[in-house]
């Protein structure tokens, strides 16, 4: 029986073998992740009337007799348009056994887009959530909110970890483990997790983030290090240490604090309270082991903040807290880590655009 904890890399590459994992077209190197399993577009998409949930007792493809307006082929790359939202059928479907759920979120660079990307299943009532126990085939809702976008079959938007019964650790035990190995930099201010601010003093010059423009051309999602900053930014600057965010407006903002994640645990960002602001931020959320780890390639990293507005303008200030990592234990350490040889993208980050952008350093 497997251990209480989030599932290493060792456990899911298992369930590939056993079949809890299966897919028509083999998984491919690079897919698994050290605690999570990148999950693949398939051949087709659904452009859809709205954004919806199975239900119980209903299917996605009895949803989408209701909703679809027409069907796509991603062969040879297609647009996904600003606005619009689309269901996209996944090359990975999941036979869970009893005990084991599991859970979804976009990865960092989709994420960083301000491309929603939700998993939705046959009799699901929730997004990125796939209850114990559940056997059937996975979906992909993707709505382009800032840029349009062209993606192909096989691209990896979204990544998913498996549970094993309670996997999150008590504020007690995560200051306990905080004064074993640091998991940030600074005091920490746990309740809930661990929380953290927004950094709008940067060491350096006065560049704090960026804001994604209102009209823009595509973004091929094949593309990496080719696009040029400007032609989708805009530079957040600031030196009175607070900004105001513009209702609709999506930003890239970043930690003050530097994050680890030590090899025994993974995390997941989590939402902060509606009452603090009218803003949301995230949209990508899990924290690989190995995530900021000196021994893999890092020093803390920082949480690169996706932060949108929403109803009323509201006032920025450094330091204030706009959210917070709920720390879960590993059924055993993965045999890689983040970072470490695995050529992870964002260790050691600090305010930092999505991969399909050049450098603006």
């Amino acid at each position: 029986m497997t251990a209480t904890g989030v599932l290493s890399d060792r456990q899911i590459s298992d369930m590939v073998t056993d079949g809890g994992i299966a897919s028509d077209v083999p998984i491919v190197d690079g897919q698994i992740q050290p605690a999570s399993l990148d999950l693949r577009l398939g051949s087709k998409a659904y452009r859809v009337r709205a954004s919806f949930l199975a239900g119980l007792g209903k299917t996605v493809h009895d949803k989408l007799a209701d909703f679809q307006m027409h069907e796509i082929e991603l062969a040879g790359g297609a647009v996904l348009e600003k606005g619009c939202v689309y269901v996209v059928p996944l090359m990975e479907r999941l036979d869970l056994p009893a005990g084991m759920t599991a859970a979804a979120s976009a990865k960092s660079s989709i994420g960083r887009l301000d491309l929603l990307t939700r998993i939705i299943t046959d009799n699901g009532i929730e997004f990125d959530r796939v209850p114990e126990g559940y056997t059937g085939p996975l979906f992909a809702e993707i709505c382009p909110r800032s840029f349009s976008v062209v993606a192909q079959p096989g691209q990896m938007l979204t990544q998913m970890i498996f549970r094993q019964g309670k996997t999150l650790i008590s504020d007690d035990d995560l200051m306990a483990l905080h004064r074993e190995t640091p998991i940030v930099s600074g005091e920490p201010v746990i309740s809930g997790g661990l929380g953290f601010s927004v950094d709008l003093r940067p060491e350096n010059g006065d560049l704090v983030g960026y804001r994604a423009k209102p009209h823009t051309g595509v973004v091929e999602l094949a593309k990496l290090a080719h696009y040029d900053p400007a032609e989708y930014w805009e530079e957040v600057r600031t030196t009175q240490g607070r900004i105001i965010l513009d209702p609709g407006a999506f930003y890239i903002l970043v930690s003050r604090e530097a994050i680890t994640i030590p090899p025994t645990h993974a995390a997941e960002m989590a939402p902060y309270l509606a009452m603090v602001g009218e803003f949301r931020v995230h949209y990508a959320g899990f924290f690989d082991p190995g995530f900021g780890w000196a021994e893999a390639g890092g020093s803390g990293s920082r949480g690169v903040l996706e932060v949108r507005c929403h109803e009323a303008p509201f006032v920025l200030e450094h330091g204030q807290v706009v959210g917070r990592l709920v720390y879960e234990k590993m059924t055993e350490t993965p045999q890689q880590l983040y970072g470490a040889g695995i050529a992870s993208n964002y260790q050691g980050q600090g305010l930092k655009l999505s991969k399909h952008f050049k450098s603006a350093e």
